[in-house]
């Protein structure tokens, strides 16, 4: 029974989740929401460190949380360079490719930054697990159409791999001997991977626009209507990349990325609100679809995640597109922290080998 607490650091855009386990036991959790004029205050995203590891460390001693007592502190991976799937300890390097954001810039970096400088300060070890950059791509999947754009692997690796450990373990099995297909409808993004020999062989690039529309994504555009937007002279770059990022899909069709607010509408019967959701309905299973002849419709589970598929209107026009590919498995929820946890437990266990970033 591992008795030490694992201290667990989550940044987001717009908050930071801090939760607290004993093993596999959550004995605090708590969301810091940020408002939006505090962050507007920051140059940058790094510059944001302190302001966000000053609140976690104050929200901990307003709790009667001793942070000396916790014996490891996992963070939310960053946007690191291509890594395999796994457990890596937050070094010196991975310090400096978060700081400059060396495949892009979002809060996420700040995780490893913030769970080191708190770890440093009570002698103990800091690390991340499943990063979104983890890249187990086959070279087939890597071709785009063009040599000069190659596809990458950035998707909810962490979800993923949390979700197919916990299916394989319900059928007295190891992930690595099955193959599957999961579907992650994360807050921002979804990616949809196709799992073989515990490897992801492919899975839409879901951060920055490929595979479905998304909550607030445009998920995969035509090209050249893009190529015209871009030389409209109507809107700059960095105006155009965060209309595909973070003002696409229901937030641009329904003008809100609130989910409770658009299943509310759904149960109204708002028949915009309705279409949409079965809009995105049809684009998630289309790409489950794709994903399943990259496993030669070999299929032993299709796994749905994400809190959307609490939406049981969402959730009968996936299943009755895909059910017929393979038995559904349904985890309508996101456990990231707990995913996060039990990385820790391994570590403090000794059940996964920690690996190093280069």
């Amino acid at each position: 029974m591992i008795s030490q607490k694992i201290l667990v650091v989550y940044p987001a855009i717009k908050s930071t989740f801090v939760a607290v386990y004993r093993g596999t036991e959550m004995i605090f959790l708590t969301n810091i929401k940020h408002k939006k004029e505090d962050l507007d205050k920051f140059n940058n995203t790094f510059d944001q460190k302190n302001f966000r590891k000053e609140l976690i460390l104050k929200i901990l001693k307003e709790n009667d949380i001793d942070v000396e007592k916790v014996g490891i502190i996992m963070a939310r991976g960053g946007l690191l360079k291509p890594l395999d799937s796994g457990v890596y300890e937050v070094n010196e390097k991975m310090l400096e490719d978060l700081k400059i954001g060396i495949q892009g810039d979002h809060p996420m970096n700040l995780g490893g930054i913030i769970a080191f400088e708190i770890a440093q300060s009570i002698d103990k070890k800091a690390y991340i697990a499943d990063p979104i950059v983890v890249d187990e791509l086959e070279d087939i999947a890597r071709v785009s159409g063009h040599p000069l754009v190659k596809r990458r692997s950035m998707f909810h690796a962490l979800s993923h791999k949390h979700f197919a450990r916990k299916y394989a373990k319900s059928q007295n099995k190891e992930y690595k001997d099955l193959n599957l297909v999961i579907a992650h409808i994360g807050i921002a993004g979804i990616s949809i991977g196709a799992h073989k020999d515990g490897r992801v062989i492919d899975v839409n690039q879901s951060y920055d626009g490929e595979g479905p529309f998304t909550i607030s994504r445009t998920g995969s555009l035509p090209l050249v209507d893009v190529i015209k937007i871009c030389f409209s002279g109507k809107y700059t770059e960095k105006e155009i990349i965060r209309m595909i990022t973070h003002e696409g899909g229901y937030a641009a069709y329904l003008r809100t990325d609130n989910l409770d607010e658009i299943d509310q509408k759904v149960l109204s019967g708002d028949e915009d609100t309705m279409f949409y959701s079965s809009a995105l309905a049809y684009q998630v299973s289309k790409e489950i679809g794709a994903m399943a002849t990259v496993l030669e419709c070999k299929v032993d589970a299709i796994l749905l995640t994400g809190n959307i598929f609490n939406s049981e209107r969402f959730l009968a026009n996936v299943s009755k597109s895909v059910g017929e590919i393979a038995p559904i498995a349904l985890y309508p929820s996101q456990l990231d922290l707990e995913a996060l946890a039990l990385n820790g437990m391994r570590v403090l266990k000794g059940e996964t080998k920690v690996l190093e970033y280069k």
